[in-house]
């Protein structure tokens, strides 16, 4: 039922989509139906993965940036009174300015490449993972910790041995929610400037009134980021199997 459970909810939006195209009677060049989608997505499928492979590579790279600078920065504020006093400023101000606003500036100084949208992810993913992660190590069972120091342990082994493995699955929750949210910063960097990309894709064929095209790249984008969010939530599982996971605890 696991296995059948995506395609059933995916048949079932489908159908949706379909239902409403037939019952609004909506024309086309404003809402194509699934048909029309999926031909277009067939004939036009080598233009497609061409700029799937551009967005994809954006994400990871966004998504490996985004979460190294986030656990170095979780794991110095937790380490160090210092890093925390100057750190914390910084994640409240990252939130607080509209990444959005930032595209614009972040083409204008790293050009139209990949580079200002592997930037633009890395600043959405920065937060999550961060703050997941520096909660886990604050809330590490103080009784551990006073074991540990009586037993002689060094506030470095303590955060190594102790204050890490326990903070895990905290990081392995901003590692999923930083994978969800992770196409946004390449998709809004592509859709202020760019070559290449299904943001790029999309938004030209908007502009030559594509919509079936738009849509096709639209779907194509959900896949990608379901599946690296499936992918990501099957390697944190695997990597803490000590972890209960509370959807299929029983009630």
């Amino acid at each position: 039922m696991t296995v059948l459970r995506p395609v059933i909810i995916a048949v079932g939006l489908i159908a949706g989509w379909q239902i409403i195209v037939l019952a609004t009677g909506v024309p086309t060049y404003i809402l194509p139906g699934p048909a029309q989608v999926a031909t277009v997505w067939m004939d036009r499928l080598p233009l497609i993965l061409g700029h799937l492979g551009h967005t994809a590579a954006e994400i990871l790279l966004g998504l490996l940036g985004g979460t190294l600078l986030g656990a170095v920065s979780a794991i110095s504020m937790a380490a160090f009174r210092p890093a925390r006093r100057w750190l914390l400023p910084v994640l409240v101000v990252s939130q607080a300015i509209p990444v959005f606003a930032l595209a614009p500036l972040l083409v204008l100084w790293l050009g139209y490449g990949m580079a200002s949208k592997v930037a633009m992810a890395i600043l959405i993913i920065y937060f999550p993972v961060t703050a997941a992660f520096y909660d886990g190590l604050r809330r590490t069972e103080p009784g551990w910790l006073d074991l540990a120091q009586t037993m002689g342990a060094s506030p470095a082994r303590r955060l190594w041995f102790i204050r890490l493995p326990a903070a895990l699955p905290a990081f392995g929750s901003g590692l999923r929610i930083a994978t969800a949210v992770a196409p946004i910063g390449a998709v809004v960097g592509e859709w202020v400037g760019s070559s290449a990309g299904l943001g790029y894709l999309m938004l030209h064929a908007n502009g030559r009134m594509q919509i079936d095209l738009m849509f096709a790249a639209l779907v194509t984008l959900a896949i990608l980021a379901v599946t690296l969010y499936f992918i990501v939530d099957f390697l944190v599982r695997w990597g803490l199997p000590w972890q209960p996971d509370p959807v299929d605890a029983p009630a």
